[in-house]
C-alpha cells in the first residue's frame, strides 16, 4: 500500500522552508550598520524576516497552481505535493491564502509603510514571474535578482539603515551568478531528454549561461574587493582590513563554480548551501571575520 503523506506535511513541503535562508539578506543592513546585536532592531528585522518567508511561500503555492502539469514532468518537481496530487488545487490555494494572511499580520505588526510598499512590490513581482516574466529569458533572471535587492531594502527600511550601494550592486550580481547556475543545470536536464520545462530556455545555451556566469562571478569579486578598500567605506567601518574576508567570497564563489561547471549540480542553490561542507565553510568564515573586523573595530570608534 502506498504511504500518502498527511495533508499538514504536503503543506510544509509546499511551503518549501529550505528556501527561507534567502530571506536572511533582510540582515545585510543590520549587519554592516553595526546594530547586530541591537534588540530592538533586531526584532523589527526579525518580524520582517518572518513576513518575507510567509509571502515567498505563498508565492511557491501559486508558481506550483501554475505549472503543475509542466512540473510533472520534470524528474524531480513531480515529487511537488501538487503535481503528485498529494494536495489538491483548492487546497493549495487556501494555503495560499492562509500564508499572506500571514504576512499581513506582521505586517502590520511592523507598522512600517515603506515596508509595506516594498513587500507588496516583491509579491507583485513574483506574481508577474509566475504567470509570465519567467518565461522570457534575461527578465526572468532579473526578476529573480530584483527580488533579493528587495529584501536588502526591506531590512534598511525596518531597521533605520541606508544600504550602501555597494551592499545593493553585490546582492543585485550574486543573484544573478546564482540564477545563470541553476539555469545551466535546467540547460543540462533538458539535454538529458527530459521535456523542457521553461521556455525561457528558447533564449538560453550552454555557451551563453557558461559565459554569463564566468562574467557574473568575476564582476561579483572584483565588486567585493573594491567595496573593502574603497576610501568611503574604510571611513564608515573605521577599519582598513576589511580585504581580508574577500578571500573566503573568492573561495565560495570559485566552489560553486566547480560545483555547477565540474559536478553539474547547481539546481538548487539553496540545498547547495545547505549540503556543501565547502561553501557552508566560507560563508561561516566570512561572516566570522566580517564581525571580528567591524564590530571589533567599530567598538573602538565613537
Amino acid at each position: 500500500m502506498e504511504h500518502r503523506p498527511s495533508r499538514l506535511a504536503s503543506c510544509l513541503k509546499l511551503a518549501r522552508p529550505h528556501q527561507y535562508v534567502k530571506n536572511a539578506f533582510v540582515f545585510l543592513p543590520l549587519f554592516f550598520g553595526w546594530k547586530l546585536a541591537g534588540p530592538e532592531a533586531l526584532a523589527r528585522a526579525i518580524v520582517a524576516f518572518i513576513a518575507f518567508c510567509l509571502t515567498a511561500s505563498a508565492v511557491y503555492v501559486v508558481n506550483d497552481l501554475r505549472d503543475v502539469e509542466e512540473d510533472r514532468a520534470h524528474p524531480a518537481k513531480r515529487n511537488r505535493p501538487l503535481a503528485s496530487g498529494a494536495l489538491s488545487p483548492a487546497e493549495g490555494l487556501l494555503f495560499a491564502g492562509l500564508l499572506l494572511f500571514g504576512a499581513f499580520f506582521f505586517t502590520v505588526t511592523l507598522g512600517n509603510l515603506p515596508f509595506a510598499g516594498i513587500l507588496a512590490a516583491y509579491l507583485a513581482i513574483n506574481l508577474l514571474y509566475s504567470f509570465s516574466l519567467k518565461h522570457k529569458a534575461l527578465i526572468d533572471l532579473g526578476c529573480i535578482a530584483v527580488g533579493f535587492v528587495l529584501r536588502v531594502f526591506a531590512g534598511g527600511v525596518v531597521t533605520g539603515i541606508t544600504p550602501s550601494h555597494w551592499i545593493v550592486l553585490m546582492t543585485f550580481l550574486l543573484a544573478l551568478f546564482l540564477g545563470f547556475a541553476k539555469r545551466r543545470d535546467d540547460l543540462l536536464l533538458s539535454a538529458a531528454g527530459c521535456e523542457k520545462t521553461r521556455r525561457s530556455l528558447d533564449g538560453y545555451n550552454l555557451e551563453f549561461v557558461s559565459a554569463a556566469m564566468m562574467i557574473m562571478a568575476a564582476v561579483v569579486i572584483v565588486s567585493y574587493i573594491l567595496y573593502t578598500v574603497s576610501p568611503e567605506v574604510i571611513a564608515k567601518h573605521g577599519s582598513d582590513k576589511l580585504y581580508l574576508t574577500a578571500i573566503f567570497v573568492i573561495m565560495g564563489v570559485l566552489r560553486y563554480l566547480q560545483i555547477t561547471l565540474v559536478e553539474c549540480k547547481s539546481g538548487s542553490p539553496t540545498l547547495v548551501l545547505l549540503r556543501d561542507g565547502f561553501i557552508q565553510a566560507s560563508l561561516v568564515l566570512w561572516i566570522v571575520s566580517c564581525y571580528l573586523i567591524l564590530y571589533m573595530e567599530h567598538s573602538g570608534h565613537p
